[in-house]
């Protein structure tokens, strides 16, 4: 709790700190980010204290069983760059609260407010030793921490390469790993909804953070009969978005992470005219000028593309920037076979007024988290997670406990 009332305390300063070093408004790093890494601490420290074993009697033997908790041990904590201290915290909160330690290794491209966390920790009190946080790159770093025979657990989160590539060296280990992957996330629109409501949703869903969130929807499917009424909508909605520096507070989208990672969005947008595409707004359309000072910025402009096969390369691979293609649909049946059509399962985002369609289609989604009428609405006491290439393990305030625990079985005849 103490750590969760110093980042509240120190909130402009690591807010700046994340906003300078990873592209976003401040704005956002304020509202979202820092807020959420003290959330992080106060969410697991409440759910330790009301945390039940399980317990059973049975007459027939005369025997009583119940269960116990311990800690793993050293936990590897691999964080991504893009919701930097949010991330991290939501391993680090769990792995303390159950009686581990731990070593960190954040992103070496957005690791300021991890350095900063330090100096937030000792000045908590946690006792030196229990929290490590490693600077430096995966290569070196992560790949030291992944094969070190006494780190018996790793939390990843990042690409699916990465994810696949750990899981590889942790397994003749048998270390506990769990993996939150990459996601190409689908959105589907059916005709009864309301699309003002809608386009509210699909404007964050698509651009929050650049893009740059393993949730964002980047494949939209909408139904034929409003199709065109919706594309129209959500292109003037897309140029209306105010693109801006850190410290834009009217900003909506910021810089994107690296002059690398632009290129490769910038890439899929080429790859999508080669492909046979439309595009309606943003990049090869618009550039972003903001003044002399942020010319060297790695801006761009939200955007919408259609008229993709399902298997051209912007609809299967993952992005990971403001980008959100556009396609029409006929029928339930043929929407869910589409969504789920791709290798990724992380979550999908559905719109509509019929309660019994929505929540018929949500069971048939491939996906961890099927949010309806709505995105990124978030507990931390529900699970957490992907399905197929989109990671293996949940992550929640049981559910992480669960992770780094070992949970044992005690039985006693009382008979």
């Amino acid at each position: 709790m103490r750590i969760a009332d110093l980042i509240d305390k120190n909130l402009d300063m690591l807010a700046e700190a994340e906003s300078r070093d990873q592209g976003k408004p401040i704005s956002m790093a304020r509202r979202v980010d820092i807020p959420r890494a003290a959330l992080n601490f106060r969410a697991f420290a409440q759910y330790a204290q009301h945390a039940l074993n399980s317990s059973n009697v049975q007459e027939e033997a005369g025997a009583f069983s119940y269960t116990t908790r311990s800690p793993v041990g050293v936990c590897g904590l691999i964080s991504p760059w893009n919701l930097p201290l949010y991330l991290l915290t939501f391993k680090i909160a769990p792995a303390l609260v159950s009686g581990n330690t731990v070593v960190c290794k954040p992103s070496e491209m957005t690791s300021v407010t991890a350095w900063m966390l330090c100096s937030i920790m000792k000045d908590a009190g946690l006792p030196d030793g229990v929290c490590n946080i490693v600077f430096g790159t995966g290569p070196k770093a992560g790949e030291a921490l992944i094969n070190h025979p006494d780190v018996q657990i790793i939390s990843f989160t990042g690409s699916t390469p990465v994810g696949r590539h750990i899981n590889i060296v942790a397994a003749p280990f048998f270390k506990k790993v769990s993996l939150e992957l990459g996601g190409k996330n689908a959105g589907i629109v059916f005709p009864d909804t309301d699309i003002e409501s809608c386009l509210a949703s699909v404007k964050m869903s698509c651009f929050l953070n650049q893009g740059e969130v393993c949730l964002c929807t980047s494949r939209l499917f909408v139904h034929k009969s409003i199709y065109d009424n919706f594309l129209e909508r959500l292109v003037a909605l897309a140029k209306s978005i105010r693109v801006g520096p850190w410290n834009d507070e009217e900003a909506f989208m910021g810089a994107l992470v690296s002059k690398e990672h632009l290129e490769k969005v910038k890439t899929y947008v080429r790859y999508a005219v080669e492909d046979g595409g439309t595009v309606h707004c943003g990049e090869t359309m618009e550039t972003v000028n903001l003044g002399s000072q942020w010319k060297e910025g790695y801006y761009m402009r939200p955007t919408v593309i259609s008229g993709l096969a399902d298997d051209s390369r912007c609809m299967i691979d993952e992005i990971f920037g403001p980008v959100v293609c556009v396609t029409p649909f006929d029928t339930e049946e043929e929407v869910v076979q589409r969504a789920n059509s791709v290798r990724y399962g992380l979550c999908a985002a559905v719109w509509g007024k019929d309660g019994a369609q929505l929540h018929r289609v949500a069971q048939k989604l491939e996906a961890g988290t099927v949010w309806l009428n709505c995105w990124l609405i978030r507990s931390l006491d529900m699970p957490f997670g992907g399905t197929k290439a989109s990671g293996m393990g949940r992550e929640s305030t049981r559910h992480s406990i669960d992770f780094y625990t070992e949970e044992k079985t005690i039985c006693m005849k009382f008979q």
